[in-house]
């Protein structure tokens, strides 16, 4: 289980305007509405705009703006307005998209309807909801094994303090582990190592050796979440980051579409090595980043993060559990046998056995069906989905995300490692430049090989 997908709640905490000045506060109270708008750095753009908001007889109670990161011939605006005429602003928005140069999007964190809730636009603006965290360090629930050890917990607050300070650009704080938790990650590791070729698909046996080669991956070693991230970005783009607790289902998906993958940075209590109420650096390790390395894998943990920015609540519910019956626990066929590469499973050597023992059911994986479908998080799951490859369940989960209404589809471009909202002709234009310089590119390389 993830940081995220403990809780499907999609709203996270309201923050003042001061601290994010694109993270609207406004509830369905008829309060103020927060409006991003952009227009072309050319004479009188800024003024017909304004017009717009006087004509629908909505109030301008704040305005801010700022160079657009995407275009440099825009300039972008933040805008507070009220107003009661009924229909004013669905008027107001459709009369600025029809003037528009970019995207218009009224901004909202508790989701009201018609609106598109708060998403980062950047990579940096992962670090607005990072510490928006469920659970906070020494904050363990009775049950937990360690809720009665005070050195425990005092531990784990110096590991919830290493991921709130934690800035991105940053690196990872190293951490020196006591002997203690070595010896408990040594056990995990020697015997979850035993099961993996025979249960573990091919894609995670064929990086786990890279890993022991390149990042000290060992039974008497515990990996430093910076040399691993290294590692990762090297092999497919993904990067790790250090959190504190668990976050809402909503912040942790979006991390996924930057390819950020939040990691726990504790172990589990070492009276219970077998076994943790919450993901810790086991679960991560073992399970999460082999497959973080494989392009096809990340590719596709990437499109259900891409799917959730801007999804209404009740998408990320779904989109939550999907994540939980594929990055978890999803299995997999290869060459004629049901394989692992959730991470609730590669880290976990109960339910690694038990999910190819014949007694849980194994279901083909469809989205529809899979992300309705209810599981437990405190036993062995009685349900598992199994798809056909990564590129078939990309392609279905490729199809299920298009059913999201959203009034607008999302581009990531990793050279600026921004989020482009693909809401007008001239976005599209650009992407299908870009599209078709790939094209040439592979048609290039087609004929040469041809030859």
């Amino acid at each position: 289980m993830d940081a995220g997908t403990k809780t499907h709640n999609g709203a996270g905490s309201k923050h003042s305007e001061s601290e994010s000045m694109y993270l609207a506060e406004s509830s369905d109270d008829g309060g103020p509405i927060e409006i991003l708008f952009a227009v072309r750095e050319e004479v009188g753009a800024l003024a017909r705009a304004l017009r717009v908001f006087e004509e629908k007889g909505l109030n301008l109670r704040h305005i801010e703006s700022r160079p657009c990161r995407h275009a440099p011939d825009q300039w972008e605006f933040y805008a507070s307005v009220s107003g009661e005429r009924p229909g004013a602003l669905d008027a107001l928005l459709l009369e600025l998209r029809s003037q528009s140069a970019g995207s218009v999007l009224q901004l909202s964190r508790n989701k009201r309807k018609d609106a598109v809730p708060w998403f980062p636009r950047t990579i940096r603006d992962l670090d607005r909801f990072a510490n928006q965290i469920l659970s906070y360090g020494a904050e363990l629930d009775s049950d937990h094994p360690g809720f009665t050890d005070p050195v425990y917990r005092a531990r784990r607050k110096e590991f919830a303090d290493i991921a709130f300070n934690y800035r991105h650009g940053q690196e990872i704080p190293r951490v020196t582990y006591t002997k203690t938790e070595v010896a408990t990650w040594g056990k995990v590791f020697r015997e979850l190592k035993k099961l993996y070729p025979t249960h573990a698909c091919r894609e995670h046996n064929h990086v786990f050796p890279l890993l022991e080669q390149h990042c000290g991956y060992s039974e008497g070693n515990i990996p430093q979440l910076e040399e691993v991230s290294r590692f990762l970005l090297g092999c497919t783009g993904f990067r790790l980051r250090p959190v504190a607790g668990l976050l809402s289902s909503r912040d942790f998906l979006a991390g996924l579409g930057f390819r950020v993958f939040h990691s726990t940075q504790y172990i589990r209590h070492a009276s219970r090595p077998m076994y943790t109420p919450e993901p810790d650096i086991c679960h991560e390790l073992l399970g999460h980043v082999p497959l973080f390395a494989d392009p096809s894998f990340a590719q596709f943990s990437q499109e259900i993060g891409l799917a959730s920015l801007g999804a209404p609540d009740e998408f990320i519910e779904k989109l939550a559990t999907l994540y939980w019956f594929t990055v978890e626990f999803g299995l997999c066929k290869q060459e004629g046998h049901v394989k692992a590469y959730g991470a609730g499973l590669l880290s976990s050597f109960g339910e690694l056995e038990h999910c190819v023992s014949g007694k849980p059911e194994l279901r083909p994986f469809e989205p529809t069906k899979a992300a309705c479908q209810e599981y437990p998080i405190t036993e062995f799951q009685p349900v598992y989905f199994v798809a056909e490859s990564f590129e078939d369940a990309k392609d279905k989960m490729r199809k299920f995300a298009a059913t999201i209404p959203r009034p607008f589809s999302v581009n990531y471009n990793p050279y600026t490692q921004g989020m482009e909202v693909l809401d007008s002709l001239e976005k599209l234009r650009q992407l299908a430049s870009h599209v078709r310089g790939g094209l040439d590119v592979i048609c290039d390389a087609l004929q040469k090989l041809h030859t």
